[in-house]
Protein backbone atom coordinates (compact mmCIF):
# COMPACT_ATOMS: atom_id res chain seq x y z
CA UNK A 1 0.00 0.00 0.00
CA UNK A 2 1.50 3.35 -0.98
CA UNK A 3 1.74 6.32 1.31
CA UNK A 4 -1.00 8.18 -0.59
CA UNK A 5 -3.62 5.57 0.23
CA UNK A 6 -5.20 5.76 3.70
CA UNK A 7 -4.69 2.54 5.66
CA UNK A 8 -7.11 3.33 8.50
CA UNK A 9 -10.31 5.23 9.12
CA UNK A 10 -11.97 2.98 6.54
CA UNK A 11 -15.09 2.35 8.59
CA UNK A 12 -17.09 1.11 5.62
CA UNK A 13 -14.58 -1.74 5.31
CA UNK A 14 -14.88 -2.42 9.05
CA UNK A 15 -18.65 -2.81 8.67
CA UNK A 16 -18.45 -4.77 5.42
CA UNK A 17 -15.82 -7.29 6.54
CA UNK A 18 -17.37 -7.74 9.97
CA UNK A 19 -20.78 -8.36 8.39
CA UNK A 20 -19.41 -10.83 5.85
CA UNK A 21 -17.61 -13.03 8.37
CA UNK A 22 -20.31 -12.82 11.03
CA UNK A 23 -23.07 -13.70 8.58
CA UNK A 24 -20.91 -16.43 7.03
CA UNK A 25 -20.42 -18.01 10.45
CA UNK A 26 -24.10 -17.48 11.28
CA UNK A 27 -25.15 -19.36 8.15
CA UNK A 28 -23.18 -22.40 9.35
CA UNK A 29 -23.83 -22.20 13.10
CA UNK A 30 -27.47 -21.02 13.20
CA UNK A 31 -27.73 -20.28 16.95
CA UNK A 32 -30.99 -21.30 18.58
CA UNK A 33 -30.52 -21.57 22.35
CA UNK A 34 -29.23 -18.94 24.77
CA UNK A 35 -25.97 -20.91 24.98
CA UNK A 36 -25.68 -20.85 21.19
CA UNK A 37 -26.12 -17.08 21.18
CA UNK A 38 -23.46 -16.61 23.87
CA UNK A 39 -21.06 -18.71 21.81
CA UNK A 40 -21.81 -16.82 18.63
CA UNK A 41 -21.85 -13.43 20.35
CA UNK A 42 -18.34 -13.94 21.72
CA UNK A 43 -17.15 -14.90 18.25
CA UNK A 44 -18.82 -11.82 16.72
CA UNK A 45 -17.21 -9.53 19.31
CA UNK A 46 -13.78 -10.91 18.41
CA UNK A 47 -14.43 -10.34 14.69
CA UNK A 48 -15.56 -6.73 15.21
CA UNK A 49 -12.54 -5.98 17.43
CA UNK A 50 -10.26 -7.46 14.78
CA UNK A 51 -11.58 -5.44 11.84
CA UNK A 52 -11.83 -2.21 13.84
CA UNK A 53 -8.06 -2.37 14.27
CA UNK A 54 -7.42 -3.70 10.78
CA UNK A 55 -9.24 -0.89 8.95
CA UNK A 56 -10.58 1.57 11.53
CA UNK A 57 -8.32 2.64 14.38
CA UNK A 58 -4.96 0.81 14.90
CA UNK A 59 -4.92 0.83 18.71
CA UNK A 60 -2.19 -1.82 18.97
CA UNK A 61 0.07 0.04 16.53
CA UNK A 62 -0.33 3.25 18.54
CA UNK A 63 0.42 1.48 21.81
CA UNK A 64 3.58 -0.06 20.31
CA UNK A 65 4.53 2.92 18.13
CA UNK A 66 7.45 4.09 20.26
CA UNK A 67 9.01 0.63 20.46
CA UNK A 68 8.33 -0.13 16.79
CA UNK A 69 9.92 3.11 15.58
CA UNK A 70 13.00 2.48 17.73
CA UNK A 71 13.37 -1.21 16.83
CA UNK A 72 12.36 -0.90 13.16
CA UNK A 73 13.34 2.63 12.08
CA UNK A 74 12.43 2.02 8.43
CA UNK A 75 8.91 0.84 9.21
CA UNK A 76 5.98 3.01 8.18
CA UNK A 77 3.81 2.24 11.20
CA UNK A 78 0.69 3.78 9.66
CA UNK A 79 0.82 1.57 6.57
CA UNK A 80 -1.48 -1.40 6.28
CA UNK A 81 1.46 -3.82 6.02
CA UNK A 82 2.74 -2.68 9.42
CA UNK A 83 -0.40 -4.12 10.98
CA UNK A 84 0.83 -7.59 10.08
CA UNK A 85 2.94 -7.63 13.23
CA UNK A 86 4.10 -11.23 12.92
CA UNK A 87 5.67 -10.37 9.55
CA UNK A 88 7.54 -7.48 11.17
CA UNK A 89 8.55 -9.27 14.38
CA UNK A 90 9.57 -12.55 12.72
CA UNK A 91 10.90 -11.10 9.48
CA UNK A 92 8.38 -13.11 7.45
CA UNK A 93 7.98 -10.61 4.62
CA UNK A 94 6.66 -13.03 2.02
CA UNK A 95 7.27 -12.82 -1.72
CA UNK A 96 8.30 -9.38 -2.89
CA UNK A 97 7.96 -7.99 0.63
CA UNK A 98 4.20 -8.66 0.68
CA UNK A 99 3.20 -9.98 4.15
CA UNK A 100 0.03 -11.47 2.66
CA UNK A 101 2.21 -14.14 1.04
CA UNK A 102 4.19 -14.90 4.20
CA UNK A 103 4.22 -18.37 5.74
CA UNK A 104 2.05 -17.48 8.74
CA UNK A 105 -0.46 -15.61 6.62
CA UNK A 106 -0.80 -18.54 4.24
CA UNK A 107 -1.06 -20.92 7.21
CA UNK A 108 -3.89 -18.79 8.57
CA UNK A 109 -5.95 -19.61 5.49
CA UNK A 110 -5.70 -23.31 6.38
CA UNK A 111 -7.01 -22.62 9.90
CA UNK A 112 -9.81 -20.38 8.60
CA UNK A 113 -10.86 -22.78 5.86
CA UNK A 114 -10.67 -25.79 8.15
CA UNK A 115 -12.63 -23.98 10.85
CA UNK A 116 -15.47 -22.96 8.57
CA UNK A 117 -15.58 -26.43 7.00
CA UNK A 118 -15.75 -28.05 10.44
CA UNK A 119 -18.44 -25.60 11.57
CA UNK A 120 -20.56 -26.41 8.52
CA UNK A 121 -20.09 -30.18 8.79
CA UNK A 122 -20.85 -30.22 12.50
CA UNK A 123 -23.99 -28.12 12.16
CA UNK A 124 -25.37 -30.44 9.47
CA UNK A 125 -24.96 -33.49 11.73
CA UNK A 126 -26.31 -31.70 14.80
CA UNK A 127 -29.33 -30.35 12.93
CA UNK A 128 -30.46 -33.80 11.83
CA UNK A 129 -29.75 -35.31 15.26
CA UNK A 130 -31.87 -32.63 16.94
CA UNK A 131 -34.73 -33.27 14.54
CA UNK A 132 -34.60 -36.98 15.39
CA UNK A 133 -34.07 -36.14 19.08
CA UNK A 134 -30.99 -38.36 19.15
CA UNK A 135 -27.37 -37.89 20.19
CA UNK A 136 -25.07 -36.51 17.47
CA UNK A 137 -22.36 -39.14 17.04
CA UNK A 138 -21.52 -39.18 13.31
CA UNK A 139 -19.35 -37.02 11.07
CA UNK A 140 -17.13 -34.67 13.10
CA UNK A 141 -18.92 -35.82 16.26
CA UNK A 142 -17.42 -39.27 15.70
CA UNK A 143 -13.98 -37.77 16.35
CA UNK A 144 -14.63 -35.10 18.99
CA UNK A 145 -17.57 -34.24 21.22
CA UNK A 146 -17.58 -30.48 20.51
CA UNK A 147 -16.57 -29.83 16.88
CA UNK A 148 -18.41 -26.50 16.71
CA UNK A 149 -16.44 -25.02 19.59
CA UNK A 150 -13.23 -26.35 18.07
CA UNK A 151 -14.24 -24.79 14.74
CA UNK A 152 -14.64 -21.36 16.34
CA UNK A 153 -11.23 -21.67 18.00
CA UNK A 154 -9.59 -22.62 14.67
CA UNK A 155 -11.13 -19.57 12.99
CA UNK A 156 -10.10 -17.20 15.78
CA UNK A 157 -6.57 -18.60 15.79
CA UNK A 158 -6.38 -18.20 12.03
CA UNK A 159 -7.23 -14.52 12.36
CA UNK A 160 -4.59 -14.10 15.08
CA UNK A 161 -1.98 -15.44 12.66
CA UNK A 162 -3.02 -12.77 10.17
CA UNK A 163 -3.48 -9.70 12.33
CA UNK A 164 -2.64 -9.90 16.05
CA UNK A 165 -3.90 -7.08 18.27
CA UNK A 166 -3.68 -6.44 21.98
CA UNK A 167 -7.45 -6.77 22.39
CA UNK A 168 -7.88 -9.98 20.38
CA UNK A 169 -4.84 -11.58 22.03
CA UNK A 170 -6.45 -10.85 25.40
CA UNK A 171 -9.84 -12.07 24.23
CA UNK A 172 -8.56 -15.36 22.82
CA UNK A 173 -7.74 -17.15 26.14
CA UNK A 174 -10.94 -15.77 27.66
CA UNK A 175 -12.91 -17.31 24.79
CA UNK A 176 -11.06 -20.62 25.22
CA UNK A 177 -12.16 -20.75 28.86
CA UNK A 178 -15.69 -19.71 27.93
CA UNK A 179 -16.04 -22.40 25.27
CA UNK A 180 -14.57 -24.98 27.64
CA UNK A 181 -17.14 -24.16 30.31
CA UNK A 182 -19.98 -24.18 27.80
CA UNK A 183 -18.83 -27.62 26.64
CA UNK A 184 -18.93 -28.96 30.20
CA UNK A 185 -22.41 -27.49 30.74
CA UNK A 186 -23.60 -28.99 27.48
CA UNK A 187 -22.25 -32.40 28.47
CA UNK A 188 -24.09 -32.26 31.79
CA UNK A 189 -27.34 -31.69 29.91
CA UNK A 190 -26.62 -34.51 27.45
CA UNK A 191 -25.72 -36.85 30.31
CA UNK A 192 -29.01 -36.09 32.03
CA UNK A 193 -30.94 -36.56 28.80
CA UNK A 194 -29.27 -39.60 27.24
CA UNK A 195 -27.76 -41.32 30.28
CA UNK A 196 -25.75 -44.45 29.51
CA UNK A 197 -25.75 -43.74 25.78
CA UNK A 198 -23.89 -40.51 26.33
CA UNK A 199 -21.49 -42.15 28.80
CA UNK A 200 -20.52 -44.73 26.17
CA UNK A 201 -20.10 -42.01 23.58
CA UNK A 202 -17.98 -39.85 25.91
CA UNK A 203 -15.83 -42.85 26.85
CA UNK A 204 -14.75 -43.43 23.25
CA UNK A 205 -14.77 -39.85 21.95
CA UNK A 206 -12.37 -37.12 23.21
CA UNK A 207 -13.77 -33.71 24.08
CA UNK A 208 -11.65 -31.46 21.86
CA UNK A 209 -8.54 -33.22 20.49
CA UNK A 210 -9.23 -36.25 18.26
CA UNK A 211 -7.47 -39.58 18.60
CA UNK A 212 -4.91 -40.42 15.93
CA UNK A 213 -6.30 -43.08 13.61
CA UNK A 214 -9.81 -44.50 13.64
CA UNK A 215 -12.21 -43.70 16.50
CA UNK A 216 -12.02 -46.14 19.38
CA UNK A 217 -14.87 -48.58 19.72
CA UNK A 218 -16.29 -49.66 23.03
CA UNK A 219 -18.59 -52.53 23.86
Amino acid sequence: MNNGTPAYGLWSLVLLNSAIFIMFAFSFFKPQTARDWRTFGAFAAFIVALFVEMYGFPLTIYLLSGWLQTSYPGLDILSHDAGHLWATLLGDKGFGGDPHSGVLHLLSYAFLGGGFWLLSSAWNVLYHAQRRQTLAVSGPYERIRHPQYVAFVLILFGFLLQWPTVLTLLMFPVLLVMYGRLAVTEESEMRARFGAEFERYAARTPRFIPHVGRPQETA
